[in-house]
Formats: structure tokens, sequence, C-alpha cells
């Protein structure tokens, strides 16, 4: 929950609070604590009312429904049958990423011997164009 959090904005979170709720900060801290507590004991009271509902063993991660079903209601076999079909998409798709990856991978190498092969001689850019002055007679404007 709070993996993202560093120890300086922990602590401003720790003064912020303490500036808010001043001396009824334990007081604030002993009921969230508890309102955890009965939290995770409502969880834990559910996935046993569930287990003994079902007549498996049913861990918190398995109310994902796609794993639920993985778990409980598919056999191997079923999921074999399922994930056949896409394996041969995956597997052509797979193939044909990687005959894409050698061809540009073969063109990176020609282009590293065109570029190691190639006489590099300090060449002078294009001479600038010559200015051309402008004559105009004084006495005519």
């Amino acid at each position: 929950m709070f993996e993202n959090l560093n120890w300086w904005e922990i602590g401003a979170l720790l003064l912020l609070a303490l500036l808010i709720f001043g001396d009824k900060l334990p007081n604030v801290i002993s009921d969230g604590m508890r309102m955890i507590r009965n939290l995770r004991g409502m969880a834990r009271n559910a996935t046993t009312d569930l287990s003994r509902e079902l007549g498996t063993d049913i861990q918190l991660e398995d109310l994902h429904p796609k794993a639920f079903i993985r778990k409980h209601l598919l056999s191997e076999e079923d999921e074999a049958a399922l994930r056949r079909p896409l394996q041969g998409v995956y597997d052509s798709v797979k193939s044909d990423l990687n005959g894409v990856k050698s061809d540009l991978n073969g063109v990176k190498d020609q282009l590293n011997d065109v570029a190691s092969s190639a006489d590099f001689r300090k060449v002078d850019p294009a001479p600038a164009p010559r200015q051309i002055a402008k004559s105009f007679d004084a006495d005519a404007t």
C-alpha cells in the first residue's frame, strides 16, 4: 500500500496527522487498527464460509473470476482444449515476428558493413551562393 512513499513523505504525513488530530491521534490510530482487524476478520470469515459451502479449499487470491474458474470449474483437459486453438495462432505470430527480427538484424548488419567500409573524407559543404552586389543609381531614385 505504501510502497511508493519514501521516509520523508511518511514523516510529512505523520506530522500532518499530528497537526490535524492533535492529542486525539492515539485514539484515531487505535480506531484505525481496530477497523483493519475487523475487515481482515470479515474477509477470513467470508472465505471460510465460501470454502465450506463449495466443499473446496479457497484462498483469497482464488476469488478472482479467472483464477476461480481455472482452479475449481475446469479440469486440466478442459483448460488444454481451450488453449489449443489459440496456441497455433500464438506460435505462428511468434515465428513471423522472429523472421521479421532476423530480417531487421540482417539489414542492420549490412548498414554497419557499408558504414565501416565507406570512405568518410571530409567534404566541403556546397559553396555558399555568391552575393551579387546590387548596383543602383543614386541619382535615379
